[in-house]
């Protein structure tokens, strides 16, 4: 029904006059869908009768089929029959009241049944009337109480049968007035239209009317039907009831037959509410519990709700029909859709397009998936019926009946859906593409994720229910929005175009299109990019191709070897690097392997010969390997440990092949597949402890070593006996061989005596070592010095003389500790060899440092060389006359050999440490002819000064 329908201008200018409201009211009230459906169901249906309109405290104005609840005026429009209502007969045909309300309803009854109807019914009160004028007026009253009862009644959810006055009891019915009967017969015809209007009342009124009923309204109808009835049924059985059957039964007419038919069809109604309120109870709890649970729950509890479906249809003894069943199927359909658009929060379903596009699509996804597993329930109970009982109870109405409005809103839900996938697929803002045109690209990916900004802010900004499917402003948008997205995407595809043509290998190409993500499945950036995904297939089987050549290259390569690795440990570790390159370009690909089609094969095809090449090759090397480290190690375990070479040495057999062959074996152990002939499973078994003892071995020849060769003259007596025995301790070692038991803790046994007895000599030599340094070093004390122009003695002198003091302790100390170390008798030609040696040491330092000194004092008398005078003469002048420093008497000569006894007398300070050796260094030294030689040179420049 339209708004602009010409059977609504009657009713609009009489409602504008009895509300007093404008034109802006009575618009609102006629564009709204709800209002039209009333309108349509009080002019185009016959069941309909009344339609109630008032104005709500808001000042907004509503209308209803029923009464309403507590209004302050309501207009009543009633249909004077039961007919569809035309252009031509509407001002006939309707009736328009005003009311006002519960309180007036109740006025009327409790004036007309306690006030007008006493006092019409005394004749003293109507004996001036005219005849039949005071009967007229209370039969019309009566009618008017009896009315206002049946409204109030209504308005309260319930039927109220009016009987006539004054009744008489069975006691005094002999037969009845023609007046009672025609009151009684006036009655049950009433009766009969309430009670046929209340039977013929149906719960797919409200489908039939276009609305959207839910289960909760079916089962208030049947509640309330049965309670109506309840209370009918009390009434027709009451002592009034009696007495107007009675009546009626006295005067053996038709209406007796017709108050036994409505006796009959209350009965018959009281029996069908009771059988659906009581089978439709357990699915009414079953959807009272869901509509608590979190809507994700609501999925799982689908089979629970068609299972009491299923029950009521084959418990019910009324109701066991495919409309009925349809019907509810339908309400049911309703609350889901309901639910579902609540879950989704109606409106603002599409504002998540910019917050959170991701959780608002899981929650499409999951209102698809519970609204798909409704129905999957549906088919599998439609199934099971048919299969019981030969399929008598089947459900033979068509499922489009059922689903008409659920497949509506499930289609809206997949375009809502596609919208949101489009918004997830455009996740272009992380997209920095590199080059020489980057830049240039990644302005230009920037400027269309801009304008599909730009259409997603036009959506989310909507002012309809995208939800609601009878709402066609979403697919119109919708439709405008993917038009736009296939012009953003011709952009797309223009960019991907140049930037995959500036790839030159496969990974560059599957990057740019793992940034693009989602994006790439769109149908036509597939299909216009396809010569470029061609082009990557090309890559791709090129890069395999050049691995597979490496491979097959391999066998005809003499083996490469290093300082640490086998050649077949090199051949081993070089083929997983191929086979892992191959693996990455084949990962790589296998990204982006969805967008090319029927390549995945022939790509998976070459990695699997390749695969196949390097099983092929790993297989023959670690074959060859296991044979030669067998061979190997089965040489090397029958070798003896240690070897006696020249000049007293000991050495290792063959410890470059014992050294490789524990590399080999080290290697060999991080390949898991290589299976090893027994000779190198013993070795690799033993690989520990042979390492360990190996070098431990190592370690001892070469302390051993280090000591015999380098072994003093005068050190060699005093460590003979200790390194005679370990050498027999390490001969010993020769006899046992690699494969020998007990080899790792016979090695451990030994280490501690050569390493003790090599730490002893090590530090014995370190200390000969620093007595040495400390005696060459006197060479650079200064025993004589210039201050100025003038050769003076001062505190240089004196340091030195310390110096020399504290080094000679030194030494002396050095030598007992070497005393200590060697275990030497103090009293044995061998240590005072040694000491002859060390005093030796310290002459020798005293011998360069004399004449050090003397060659200075030399120069110093050279003029030519000395550059000033050798000596200064000062004049101290006093109270007793003048003094010369030094004193000019003295001779010259005296004065030089004052200088060279200051000389001689720093080698008198360390004392000597040969006990066969007499006299202190002083003496011995005066009588070294170099010396003598300078000291003659310094005296012979006397004559020159």
């Amino acid at each position: 029904m339209e708004a602009n329908d010409t059977r609504l201008d009657l009713l609009r200018r009489l409602l504008l006059q009895s509300l007093q409201l404008d034109e802006d009211k009575w618009r609102e009230l006629v564009t709204e869908k709800k209002n039209l459906l009333y309108f349509n169901s009080l002019f185009n249906s016959r069941e309909s009768v009344n339609l109630f309109l008032w104005i709500e405290a808001d000042s907004s104005l509503s209308m209803s089929l029923d009464f309403p609840k507590k209004p302050n005026k309501v207009v009543c429009v009633t249909k004077t029959e039961r007919e569809v209502i035309s252009a031509d007969n509407v001002s006939r045909a309707l009736l328009i009241e005003d009311l006002h309300g519960e309180d007036v309803l109740s006025f009327i009854t409790a004036l007309t049944q306690e006030v007008v109807c006493p006092l019409l019914s005394n004749p003293e009160n109507n004996g001036e009337w005219a005849p039949g004028a005071a009967e007229e007026t209370l039969n019309f009253m009566e009618r008017l109480k009896n009315e206002a009862l049946v409204m109030k009644a209504r308005q309260e959810g319930w039927t109220f049968l009016p009987f006539p006055k004054h009744l008489p009891d069975n006691k005094e019915l002999k037969s009845p007035a023609v007046k009672l009967l025609h009151a009684c017969e006036s009655v049950i015809i009433e009766w009969a239209g309430l009670v046929s209007e209340l039977l013929q009342q149906k719960p797919s009124q409200a489908l039939l009317d276009g609305f959207k009923p839910e289960p909760s309204e079916e089962f208030n109808f049947w509640n309330s039907r049965l309670k109506n009835l309840q209370l009918i049924q009390q009434q027709m059985i009451s002592s009034k009831a009696q007495q107007l059957a009675s009546c009626l039964q006295s005067a053996e007419g038709a209406y007796c037959f017709i108050l036994k038919q409505i006796y009959g069809e209350v009965q018959t109604g009281l029996q069908e509410a009771e059988d659906a309120t009581q089978n439709l109870k357990p699915l009414q709890e079953k959807l009272e519990e869901t509509e608590v649970l979190e809507y994700s729950q609501l999925r799982d509890n689908m089979a629970a709700v068609m299972e009491k479906i299923n029950q009521v249809w084959m418990n019910s003894h009324f109701h066991c029909k495919p409309c009925w069943i349809v019907v509810l199927l339908q309400e049911i359909c309703n609350l889901f859709i309901d639910r579902s658009r609540t879950f989704l929060c109606g409106q603002e379903v599409m504002r998540g397009l910019l917050a959170d596009p991701a959780k608002v699509l899981e929650d499409i996804q999951v209102v698809t998936l519970t609204l798909e597993k409704f129905k999957e329930k549906y088919i599998q109970c439609r199934n099971h019926l048919e299969k019981q009982i030969g399929g008598s109870r089947r459900w033979e109405f068509p499922s489009h009946l059922v689903f008409s409005q659920l497949d509506d809103f499930l289609s809206r839900m997949i375009s809502i859906q596609e919208v949101y996938s489009i918004r997830l697929q455009f996740q272009l803002e992380q997209v920095v593409l590199a080059g020489g045109r980057g830049k240039m690209w990644t302005d230009a990916v920037e400027e269309v994720y801009q304008d599909f900004l730009l259409q997603l802010h036009l959506l989310s900004d909507c002012q309809y229910d995208a939800s609601e499917p009878t709402d066609q402003s979403f697919p119109l948008q919708a439709c405008s929005f993917q038009e736009y997205v296939l012009d953003l995407e011709a952009r797309l595809v223009s960019i991907l175009k140049g930037t995959l043509d500036d790839c030159c290998v496969s990974s560059s190409a599957v990057k740019i299109l793992n940034m693009f993500g989602q994006v790439l499945d769109r149908p036509l950036i597939q299909e216009q990019l396809r010569p470029q995904l061609v082009r990557l297939v090309d890559m791709v089987m090129t890069e395999l191709d050049q691995v597979e050549a490496l491979i097959q290259s391999k066998t005809s390569k003499t083996d490469v070897s290093s300082k640490f690795r086998s050649s077949r440990a090199i051949t081993l570790r070089w083929t997983q690097q191929l086979l892992l390159r191959a693996h990455n370009v084949l990962q790589n690909f296998q990204t982006v392997q969805h967008l090319c089609v029927d390549s995945g094969e022939l790509v998976m095809q070459k990695f699997q010969k390749i695969s196949a090449l390097v099983v092929e090759l790993r297989y023959s090397v670690r074959l060859d390997w296991s044979s030669k480290l067998d061979r190997d190690s089965a040489f090397i375990l029958e070798h003896p440990l240690i070897k006696q070479q020249a000049k007293g040495m000991m050495g290792i057999p063959f410890r470059d092949k014992l050294e490789t062959m524990l590399s080999e074996i080290k290697q060999v152990s991080w390949e898991r597949d290589i299976e090893l002939q027994p000779q190198a499973a013993q070795l690799l078994k033993s690989r520990c402890d042979i390492g360990k003892s190996y070098q431990c071995l190592s370690h001892m020849v070469s302390c051993y070593n280090q000591v015999v060769s380098g072994t003093l003259p005068e050190e060699l007596p005093l460590i003979q006996e200790q390194q005679k025995e370990l050498k027999q301790s390490l001969l010993e070692l020769a006899n046992q061989k690699w494969s020998s038991e007990g080899v790792h803790e016979l090695v451990e046994q030994k280490r501690e005596s050569v390493t003790a007895f090599f730490a002893m000599v090590n530090e014995a030599r370190a200390n000969m070592a620093t007595m040495s340094q400390i005696t060459q070093g006197w060479v650079e004390l200064p025993l004589l010095q210039r201050i100025g122009n003038f050769l003076q003695r001062g505190e240089a002198t004196e340091e030195s003389y310390s110096q020399l003091r504290k080094d000679s302790e030194e030494v002396l100390r050095l030598t007992q500790e070497n005393l200590r170390l060697y275990a030497a008798d103090d009293t044995s030609a061998p240590w005072y060899t040694y000491l002859d040696h060390v005093d030796q040491l310290v002459q020798d330092g005293l011998l360069q440092l004399l004449l050090r000194s003397l060659h200075f004092l030399s120069d110093n008398m050279k003029p030519q060389s000395s550059g000033g005078a050798l000596l200064q003469v000062s004049l101290q002048l006093d109270s007793t006359g003048s003094l010369f420093e030094p004193s000019l008497e003295e001779d010259l000569a005296d004065l030089l050999k004052s200088f060279i006894d200051d000389v001689y007398s720093a080698a008198s300070l360390p004392p000597r440490i040969s006990i066969s050796h007499h006299g202190g260094h002083q003496e011995a030294l005066r009588e070294n002819a170099d010396l003598m030689a300078l000291e003659q040179e310094v005296m012979q420049h006397l004559p020159e000064q």
